[in-house]
């Protein structure tokens, strides 16, 4: 074969080879996730059902750790409340704070609604893995079975899908959990949630780590940013901080309405399934906040307030029954 006609063969090929190293194979066709039903939130689907989808600016993903919408602890045995080894110890904590000095006797002894350490049973039961979202909850307003929290009057701030829904007072809570297919969960069982059967002193485990829950201080100052938030977080932000089980922001974030009214001591005995007492001024708080040190974290902390009254550092989870 002559030479011109090799190299034209030759050219052909090049050129062949640059235009098919130009194609690229079409991008796969994304699966569609599937939608929620309208009325269905996310306290009411079972541990099964698919994960959330994190929202983000278009030119970002973000990925992260897929978690139930609901969390089954399973029946069984565990001590709840505090000694009185544990309450000293609570009141060290509080004197480390940067306000310390202000740990005298009307804070001290508000751990001592934490006596009388005793064993309680409870049965199965399904626990929201998250605090109730602004989103989530808006769900509720629109098929005009829950109130618009009062955002409009100075707290427009917190009005964000992926927060927690705040400035709801127990009732509003109480109103949501059933219309998505539960109830607030008792004292008792937030507390075998945080806790587990172990009877951990911090939702993760024994030690405190201050990266590990959305926090404040005690101090003239209560906000603090050290953990990366200032005020609320969006549900779940702190992973490390979840349960053994499963479950997030059983610590900091915003305390949490409880289905009971409180009583400043608990019953003498054993309990199989409590549900306080049958009446009462207030209603229970736990959890602690993006405002609290970490004394109010601890699984065994109690808070309380009148039933009406309306916190931008206070929200809820469901719970319902197995």
């Amino acid at each position: 074969m002559r030479p011109a006609a090799l190299f034209t063969l030759a050219t052909v090929a090049t050129l062949v080879a640059f235009s098919l190293a130009g194609v690229a194979a079409p991008p796969p066709r994304a699966r569609r996730a599937p939608r929620l039903p309208a009325r269905c939130s996310e306290a009411a689907l079972p541990a099964a059902a698919a994960g959330e989808r994190a929202r983000s600016p278009a030119s970002v993903v973000a990925l992260r750790a897929p978690g139930p919408p609901a969390v089954l602890v399973r029946a069984g045995s565990f001590t709840m409340g505090s000694s009185e080894v544990e309450i000293a110890h609570a009141v060290t904590l509080c004197k480390l704070e940067p306000a310390g000095e202000l740990c005298v006797d009307e804070t001290e002894a508000s751990f001592a609604n934490e006596l009388v350490p005793h064993e309680v049973y409870l049965s199965d039961f399904w626990i929201d893995r998250t605090e109730v979202t602004v989103a989530s909850y808006r769900r509720c307003v629109s098929a005009g079975v829950c109130a618009e929290p009062p955002y409009a009057s100075g707290g427009q701030r917190f009005d964000r899908p992926e927060v927690p829904v705040v400035l709801v007072s127990w009732s509003d809570a109480q109103r949501y959990c059933v219309w998505a297919g539960g109830r607030l969960p008792t004292e008792a069982e937030w507390e075998r949630a945080a806790r587990g059967v172990a009877g951990r002193r911090y939702p993760w485990g024994h030690v405190y780590n201050p990266f590990h829950a959305n926090h404040g201080r005690l101090s003239f100052d209560e906000l603090d940013d050290g953990d990366g938030f200032l005020e609320l977080a969006p549900v779940g932000s702190l992973v490390a901080g979840r349960t053994p089980d499963g479950i997030d922001d059983l610590a900091g974030n915003v305390e949490e309405w409880v289905a009971d009214y409180y009583h400043p001591e608990y019953p003498s005995g054993s309990a199989k399934n409590p549900r306080g007492p049958d009446m009462g001024e207030e209603r229970v708080l736990r959890g602690g906040s993006y405002i609290l040190g970490r004394p109010w974290l601890r699984g065994a902390a109690r808070g309380h307030d009148s039933p009406t009254s309306r916190r931008a550092w206070r929200g809820f989870r469901c719970a319902r029954d197995a």
